[in-house]
């Protein structure tokens, strides 16, 4: 599920947690790292049962006009197209979501208010009024309204932002990444086909990846700062951005460490890293000092790549 893009933003988080903290306990930051992204999984599977919230919000609606005195003709017959929703009733029946949620609390109940307000704002979407006023009903459709409401909801939510802020720190960050495999499930989905989920990491070698990435970078902390430190001799070390310098040292330890990786990705990936985690001027700075410092190891045959495309220099 994780992306290795992903996995150097959480590396990168506790890298910078642990050493502006002083705290270099490689197993405390390897747990930290872990429950990380074992917390993005949760995030898929608490987005994942929203749609069926909003259901129970709309049933408790649909019950709340028949118990009235004088009900409307509306809430006599209600439109049930909504909670009739075919694949909304598939993921209420699918059992891996269901005990997930149920064993780790995750109920949007706790947050009904804001569920409520949600379905407040949904019923007044011209593709949910169009949804309800179709004369024909099917699946393709069902799901199609699900899409939109991933599509459309969650974006720029401040209320929303704030829940997940409080549930999780970690949230924060996987949100869009989540919703985009959220969505990549759903295209696929048919009537016939199982909903199926995700696992943590896409293949062991990403979880080896992780947890290589952060010790190392951990052990040689000193070492690559003390390296960086000969390539930035215009600036004062201790005026360098913190972030930038957690970035720096990620860099060279990734390109020192996996052969298989090659140097220009490394590159690209912690300057795109820098624009979003580090000052304005970081990603041309980032960028200057990695390219200088992974060429000069290279020609000193301290990294080594190896493979098809991989065999070269950077310049």
């Amino acid at each position: 599920m994780i992306s290795r893009r992903l996995i150097r933003v959480k590396v990168f988080k506790v890298l910078f947690s642990r050493i502006n903290s002083g705290s270099d306990s490689i197993s405390g930051a390897e747990k930290e790292l872990l429950i990380s992204c074992d917390k993005t999984l949760e995030l898929y599977y608490f987005l994942l049962s929203l749609p069926i919230a909003l259901k129970k919000v709309a049933e408790a609606r649909i019950e709340t006009g028949f118990k009235k005195f004088q009900p409307t003709a509306e809430e006599s017959t209600p439109n049930r197209r909504f909670v009739d929703n075919q694949f909304i009733q598939k993921l209420e029946s699918n059992e891996p979501l269901v005990k997930f949620c149920e064993s780790n609390g995750q109920f949007w109940m706790e947050n009904e208010a804001f569920v409520k307000k949600l379905f407040n704002v949904l019923v007044q979407r011209e593709y949910y009024q169009e949804y309800m006023s179709a004369n024909t009903s099917n699946f393709e459709d069902d799901l199609k309204l699900v899409v939109n409401i991933f599509e459309t909801e969650l974006d720029d939510n401040e209320e929303f932002y704030t829940i997940l802020e409080d549930s999780n720190l970690y949230w924060i960050d996987d949100l869009a990444f989540v919703i985009n495999i959220i969505l990549k499930k759903l295209s696929v989905q048919r009537l016939s086909t199982r909903i199926t989920h995700p696992q943590v990491f896409i293949k062991d070698e990403d979880k080896e990846y992780a947890l290589r990435l952060l010790t190392q970078a951990m052990i040689n902390y000193d070492e690559y700062i003390e390296l960086m430190n000969k390539y930035v001799l215009n600036w004062d070390p201790d005026r360098l951005a913190a972030t930038d310098t957690s970035l720096i040292v990620l860099g060279i330890t990734e390109a020192i460490c996996f052969p298989n990786i090659p140097l220009k990705v490394t590159i690209n990936e912690y300057v795109e890293l820098a624009k979003y985690y580090s000052t304005p001027n970081s990603k041309v700075f980032v960028n200057g000092i990695l390219d200088k410092i992974l060429l000069g190891l290279q020609r000193d045959g301290k990294i080594e790549k190896s493979g098809r495309g991989l065999v070269g220099s950077i310049e």
